[in-house]
């Protein structure tokens, strides 16, 4: 299963959507969005993919009660969770947070094999050795909204787990060298 891994989208529809598109074209089969969504309408822009997206907020909450109201909707493809969440896809377990210190931090127990965050606009893919002697995976997309640097996300293969970091761009992606 490939995922579409976002975050600090900050209201930027065109460039999330963009994002999504592209993931989905390389077969992304579900989102997730690592905070600072902001304004909970901006997800909407998401809805034509026909993607879940499992998202939380940031520190850029923005309208939490709209947010989980669109996520009770019925059939609605958000999955909203607050402040992190704990989810299994195709048998991994991921762990969901929007700052990295948290990420870094939950990552070395091994009780995750990949944790995702955002905050700090910077896009990193690394593996961190745990304390039970092997290793989770820290992904931060950096900022699909182009916030401060590029406009970035996380294309991630949960059977393989391979992760590369996309410029967001109308065109073709190719993967940025890291």
């Amino acid at each position: 299963m490939k995922i579409c891994i976002i975050s600090d989208s900050h209201d930027n529809r065109q460039l999330m959507a963009a994002a999504v598109e592209a993931a989905k074209a390389q077969g992304a089969e579900a989102v997730i969005h690592c905070g600072d969504v902001v304004a909970p309408h901006t997800l909407k822009s998401l809805f034509k993919f026909g993607l879940p997206v499992h998202v939380i907020y940031g520190n850029n909450t923005g309208d939490l009660f709209t947010m989980s109201k669109l996520a009770a909707e019925p059939g609605s493809l958000i999955r909203f969770y607050g402040q992190d969440a704990g989810i299994n896809l195709c048998g991994r377990n991921i762990f969901i947070v929007h700052y990295p210190h948290y990420a870094r931090a939950l990552a070395t127990t091994g009780d995750w094999d990949l944790v995702c965050c955002g905050h700090d606009h910077k896009a990193s893919i690394q593996t961190v050795p745990t304390i039970m002697g092997g290793h989770s995976w820290y992904v931060n997309p950096g900022t699909v909204g182009g916030v401060g640097a590029p406009a970035t996300y996380v294309l991630g293969d949960l059977g393989t787990m391979q992760f590369d970091i996309y410029d967001v761009a109308p065109e073709e992606p190719a993967p940025v060298a890291q």
